[in-house]
């Protein structure tokens, strides 16, 4: 009977690790790339490299024989554990080359530049990045790429071939509610795919082009697509502050990143107003050029020159939109009125279906919808009113979900400010420090983790709780707390 037990309990939770071990090995094949560069280069770092791969090939040869005669058949509980876990578990593997390598960073510094380069926020404990061996540079910009498109949608492609629902899979970890643009996962996973990779190939030869260095442009088109924030300098992009032309292409890559795929997709397939017409993108554009001509405004009042002006708000605005992070200046520095309107923006995030976090521009849209029939129904109490969103109406799920996870995302902020004070942070760097984690921004306010500075002065615990809200920003919080809740266990 113990032993029933203990085989019903091992095929409940022998699918989740197979399907893990799948991601496991595309983590090691990329993690070749800049192996193959140092060996090149002849650079001690390689030795690091190599180890970490047999690592993670170890533990996928290992994973794969206990599983080797399980077949894979997902039920939705074990759709949400293989999104959490996949998360943890490549953020873990994927810190190995920085605690091996030349940087030899603690375990907690390491995790941390790793969770937050596969979540996509951005914020970094290292100093001397420019120091740091070519494969390490180029690692940092894979990190984020790979989690700017997301690891699990990467895998969308192969888990049809194990017989796993995929779009069930990709919509535990997207907000995206939009309609399906193509017949089969496999076929949005693949189309999504050469999409990002065509953007980034573009944006690679632009930024080489326009002065890049190589390297320099490979990780920044990167990071820039992936709306990741790392970059080759402790300046992050004042390294280019000189240059307005990498600037805007910057601005321009980034906008792109935060923008739905699924659109990107319909226009190739022939609606080429596919974009124009979406409410989010419309909602975002004009949140943008609305906030960039108010603050070009005040610094020109403030005395800089219009185009300077225009360059750096342009840019930095939408890094912080995005939740990219660069930055080509320290805008805390703008006065305390633009000091504010960043702390705002750091909500915000782009569009439903990007690689942006943040709370997406559609939540703050549909909130606005309710907040209008809310009204009119307290002016026509007998009123009916139906609310519609990009020609669809808003249905109670939608509404239900958008309600859920706002409450919960500023109630995790808040929680998190909490933790970091009792650990003697101040108040800014405490709720400025939890917003960008969860957020997946990356830069914070004031003197230790603005633009300016990083977080290598932290605690080790600030650093770790700071991980767990990078995370659930990351997963939508949603989905990390069902994990928490009696009800799921019970299934």
């Amino acid at each position: 009977m113990h032993t029933s037990g203990i085989r019903e309990h091992w095929l409940k939770w022998a699918p989740i690790l197979k399907v893990l071990s799948v991601l496991w090995l595309v983590l090691a094949l990329f993690m070749a790339v800049p192996w193959v560069v140092l060996v090149i280069e002849e650079d001690p770092d390689a030795r690091a490299f190599a180890l970490s791969i047999g690592i993670v090939l170890a533990s996928v040869a290992i994973s794969w024989l206990a599983t080797l005669r399980v077949d894979i058949s997902l039920k939705p509980w074990q759709m949400f554990l293989v999104t959490t876990f996949s998360w943890v578990s490549i953020s873990t593997f994927a810190s190995l080359p920085l605690v091996l390598g030349a940087p030899h960073l603690s375990i907690t510094n390491a995790v941390f530049e790793s969770v937050s380069a596969i979540t996509t926020t951005g914020s970094t404990i290292l100093e001397g990045i420019e120091f740091l061996s070519d494969g390490l540079k180029l690692w940092r910009g894979i990190m984020q790429w790979l989690g700017g498109i997301g690891i699990i949608v990467m895998g969308i492609a192969i888990l049809p071939f194990l017989k796993v629902g995929g779009m069930r899979l990709f919509h535990t970890e997207s907000s995206d509610w939009s309609d399906k643009v193509m017949p089969k996962t496999g076929g949005i996973a693949k189309a999504t795919l050469g999409i990002y990779c065509g953007f980034t190939f573009t944006a690679m030869l632009a930024y080489w082009l326009s002065g890049m260095a190589p390297l320099d442009a490979v990780v920044h088109a990167m990071t820039s697509l992936a709306t990741g924030g790392f970059a080759n300098s402790d300046a992050s992009f004042g390294a280019y502050a000189d240059s307005p032309r990498i600037l805007w292409l910057a601005s321009l890559f980034m906008l792109c990143g935060a923008l739905p795929f699924v659109l990107y997709i319909r226009v190739l397939r022939g609606a080429r107003m596919a974009l124009w017409r979406d409410q989010q993108v419309q909602g975002l554009l004009l949140l943008l050029a609305t906030v960039c001509l108010l603050l070009t405004l005040w610094r020109i009042w403030l005395g800089t020159p219009p185009f300077e002006a225009l360059t750096h708000v342009v840019f930095n605005v939408i890094s912080i939109v995005t939740t990219t992070g660069y930055a080509s200046d320290d805008y805390t520095l703008w006065g305390h009125m633009a000091t504010v309107a960043f702390f705002y923006l750091t909500f915000v995030g782009g569009c439903s279906g990007s690689t942006a976090g943040g709370m997406k521009i559609f939540r703050f849209q549909v909130a606005m919808l309710l907040l209008i029939s809310q009204l009119r129904f307290l002016i026509h109490s007998s009123g009916v009113f139906v609310s519609r969103y990009n020609g669809q109406t808003l249905t109670d799920d939608i509404t239900r979900g958008v309600v859920a996870f706002s409450f919960f995302f500023f109630l995790t902020i808040a929680g998190l400010a909490l933790g970091l004070s009792l650990m003697g942070l101040d108040f800014l760097t405490a709720l400025s420090g939890a917003a960008t984690a969860v957020a997946n921004v990356g830069p914070g306010l004031g003197d230790i983790i603005g633009p300016s500075g990083n977080f290598s002065t932290l605690p080790d615990a600030a650093k770790w709780l700071l991980c767990v809200g990078m995370l659930m920003g990351r997963l939508e919080i949603l989905t990390v707390l069902v994990l928490l809740t009696p009800m799921f266990w019970r299934q």
